[in-house]
């Protein structure tokens, strides 16, 4: 397995250089979020990992979002960031009754990097492996048609799955109404299937006691029957990254 692995590893690097572009910079953990997302294809993640690094050259010049580009989605106090999960993941918290659907779709794209990447930040210690994970709960309490934004919903995945390969270890969806059902169903077309596979609608109570073992109760907010507290995205401030 380890010897495919490294094979794998080193033609997609040669590939990468051929397409003009240089892995110099990144360890194998992050290359092989790559291939794994690629099904080990080393010129398909090739390809996905030089797109993603011009994208992130343009899209984030300064290799991180500021709170002050995406202060009116902050105002909305609708992402909350906890600890870390039973495996050491960190967890993020969305609370889609209180967003809107954003007038400002470049803010928004923003705004997801922004949140992305700081919780994913949150789990390092020290430095970046380039391996990470992260949890999120999708909590669809008190969910208005207001508040229904399958564009939103659409570019957070687009978002996660070209950019942000194999960073997603669960999404627990909490809550879901009925009228919500049939807009799901429309996003979910949008979904690659190893995404599919990482999606758990918490519908009972099997379900309930799974999602609160594999978060564990220090990290999981009193209201989902944790003992911690919500903490506010924009109030959690991490330790600086070591170069």
């Amino acid at each position: 397995m380890e010897n495919t692995q490294d094979f794998a590893l080193a033609e997609m690097k040669k590939s990468v250089q051929k397409l003009g572009s240089s892995t110099e910079k990144f360890g194998d953990p992050t290359l092989m979020r790559f291939l794994i997302a690629r099904s080990m294809d080393p010129d398909k993640a090739a390809k996905m990992f030089v797109q993603w690094h011009k994208w992130r050259a343009s899209f984030v010049p300064n290799g991180f979002v500021s709170d002050g580009e995406v202060k009116d989605q902050l105002a909305d106090r609708k992402i909350f960031l906890q600890g870390l999960s039973k495996d050491g993941y960190p967890v993020m918290v969305v609370k889609a009754s209180k967003h809107c659907p954003s007038k400002d779709q470049l803010q928004f794209k923003k705004f997801v990097v922004h949140l992305l990447d700081k919780t994913i930040a949150s789990s390092f210690r020290g430095k970046e492996i380039g391996n990470e994970k992260m949890i999120v709960i999708l909590d669809l309490q008190q969910l208005s048609y207001k508040n229904v934004d399958a564009r939103g919903f659409i570019t957070g995945f687009q978002f996660l799955q070209s950019y942000y390969p194999e960073r997603l270890a669960k999404l627990f969806i909490l809550s879901m109404p009925w009228f919500f059902v049939s807009v799901w169903r429309m996003i979910s077309r949008f979904l690659e299937k190893a995404t599919q596979e990482k999606i758990v609608i918490v519908s009972n109570e099997e379900g309930t006691k799974n999602f609160r073992k594999e978060i564990g109760e220090e990290t999981l907010p009193e209201e989902y029957g944790g003992r911690a507290k919500l903490v506010l995205l924009q109030d959690v401030v991490l330790a600086p990254v070591e170069d």
